[in-house]
């Protein structure tokens, strides 16, 4: 029986378990730029079989929350490079999620202050981190302008370009994010999108960015070192659709002919519940529709669980499991659960912000 501590290859990815660390957002990154105390973060975590960073913005009009990290100057890079080092000094793995927030933006955090982007000119009734005198401040977001479709090149080109910085840098891969509500979301589903060009209404056209996206990162750096986050029936962030298992059952035919690494699938609401009654989905169909297609990418799951969870899991057909909020107090959670050891509790107060405080100083079992 397959275990969660053996071995497995995802495209290029060869991960001596099948844990992986989530994507955590920490707001330690002032000025978007990585720090030497998010190189000690990552590779304290880096027994995972893979660690996927906190989502990263990939130009400055993605940029969403305050001191998250970007990967467009020359200041950023040079701060992840340090992470790369560390994490691979400690035989880890990681990629870069790469993330453009769309309208989940405040007109502070927007080049010149301007208005954040969007499928539509559709507000996100959510809130966004800002941070003032080192203090975390939840606002409201700010009303999006619409994308007029000249624009979206651009954008392709944008995350194309934040890719092979990833490379450059000396991440193993990337991770697009097209999950949580946030912009190849928006264009995914309905209750964002209301565009009446290519880029909306039917199924192809809703699709149609997400997918130039992804051709545009595996033409650059090649699909086995490319994957993509999805989340079908979250509401994060204030995102709905009419019909959420039409359009990922769809999408699934278009993904799996281009050798994706992985497919990373959160399963319910995204830090909440698991089951959402209004809004039931099959994910043993979603995958099963991946497959009759020819899509031979790892199949990661994440969304609250425990190992208990994740052995079951595994047994039903996946073959990666995502850990988040564990991963916060636990860097090494791998052994931990190996071990049935008892996990350290993360203090909600040090999420957002800060220093090494709730950050680098959770003890280790050795410890």
């Amino acid at each position: 029986m397959t275990t969660l501590f053996d071995p497995i290859q995802a495209g290029r990815l060869h991960l001596s378990n099948r844990i992986a660390m989530a994507p955590l957002t920490r707001n330690r990154a002032p000025d978007a730029i990585p720090t030497p105390l998010m190189a000690q973060y990552y590779a304290q975590r880096a027994s995972a079989g893979l660690l996927i960073t906190e989502a990263t913005a990939i130009s400055p009009q993605a940029q969403g929350y305050s001191d998250v990290p970007g990967l467009y100057s020359t200041e950023q890079l040079d701060g992840w490079k340090k992470v790369t080092h560390a994490v691979h000094a400690a035989d880890g793995q990681i990629v870069v999620q790469l993330w453009h927030v769309g309208r989940v933006s405040h007109t502070s955090l927007q080049p010149e202050h301007q208005a954040p982007v969007a499928p539509s000119a559709l507000r996100a009734h959510t809130k966004t981190v800002l941070i003032q005198d080192g203090v975390p401040t939840f606002v409201d977001t700010s009303m999006p302008r619409a994308l007029d479709a000249a624009e979206l090149p651009g954008i392709v080109q944008d995350y194309r370009h934040a890719a092979r910085n990833a490379i450059a840098c000396g991440f193993d891969g990337v991770e697009i994010h097209a999950a949580n509500g946030y912009l190849l979301e928006q264009f995914l589903k309905t209750g964002a999108n209301q565009r009446t060009d290519d880029y909306g209404g039917n199924l192809k056209n809703r699709t149609r960015l997400l997918l130039e996206v992804v051709r545009a990162i595996t033409d650059e750096i090649g699909p086995d070192r490319t994957a993509i986050r999805l989340s079908p029936v979250t509401p994060a962030n204030d995102i709905t659709d009419d019909h959420p298992q039409q359009i990922f059952d769809y999408l699934m035919h278009q993904l799996a002919p281009l050798g994706l690494a992985y497919l990373h699938i959160v399963e319910g609401a995204t830090g909440g519940a698991r089951e959402l009654p209004d809004q039931p989905f099959d994910y043993a169909q979603l995958k099963a529709v991946y497959r009759t297609a020819g899509g031979q990418g790892a199949w990661m799951v994440n969304n609250a669980y425990d190992k208990a969870m994740a052995e079951q899991a595994l047994a039903a057909g996946a073959d990666i499991v995502a850990f988040g909020r564990p991963y916060i107090a636990n860097p090494d959670l791998v052994e931990r659960l190996q071990r049935n050891a008892p996990l350290n509790t993360p203090d909600r107060a040090t999420f957002y912000g800060g220093g090494a405080e709730g950050y680098t100083d959770y003890p280790t079992l050795d410890a």
